[in-house]
């Protein structure tokens, strides 16, 4: 009988923290067994076309972006490979500007009244509570971060598998905690 609160607690935890998780996507190539892939190399720079696009991320966040994606990837029993890789990798960040709608619920004020009763010659508060008049509607404009992964195959160089995940950015980059919670998102799609 006291396992049944300890359980109920056990479950109700696991329930918060998958809510808390970032959503990722993917597409992938449903006809390679990524069972047999092992190994991987980066390609250089961060975009596929680096020559004709200037990258968008600076030295310092483009080593972050590596180094958790490589980190993620070695605890799933990946390695890092120079020579003959199975897929090689390439990330791209795009930080957008979005105008979104917040709707902010509008109520009136709680008042109290107070009437004079003839009966027992004493004045009797009355309380008003407030009431849901509707919305407060503004438009807000937001940064939006989106961490794309890809890879391809090292042998056709067609991409195999790609995964994303957005988020917004509070500030002008994107945070070491924004960076990791990204890539844990995405490769734990893989």
């Amino acid at each position: 009988m006291k396992k049944i609160p300890w359980f109920m607690g056990a479950m109700l935890a696991v329930l918060v923290l998958a809510a808390c998780s970032r959503a990722a996507y993917v597409q992938k190539d449903n006809t390679i067994d990524f069972t047999r892939i092992n190994t991987y190399a980066w390609v250089l720079g961060t975009q596929k076309d680096s020559i004709t696009q200037k990258p968008k991320t600076n030295d310092l966040v483009d080593r972050k972006i590596r180094e958790s994606i490589d980190r993620n990837l070695q605890q799933k029993g990946w390695r890092l490979a120079v020579t003959d890789p199975d897929v090689l990798l390439v990330y791209d960040v795009d930080i957008q500007r979005e105008n979104r709608t917040v709707s902010d619920p509008v109520y009136s004020m709680p008042t109290t009244r107070w009437f004079f009763n003839p009966y027992s010659r004493r004045y009797v508060p009355v309380y008003y509570p407030s009431q849901f008049l509707g919305y407060d509607n503004r438009k807000e404009t937001i940064k939006e971060g989106t961490l794309t992964l890809t890879m391809m195959d090292a042998h056709t160089e067609k991409t195999i598998w790609q995964g994303w995940t957005s988020s917004v950015i509070n500030g002008k980059r994107m945070t070491d905690k924004d960076i990791e919670d990204n890539v844990k998102a995405i490769i734990k799609k893989l």
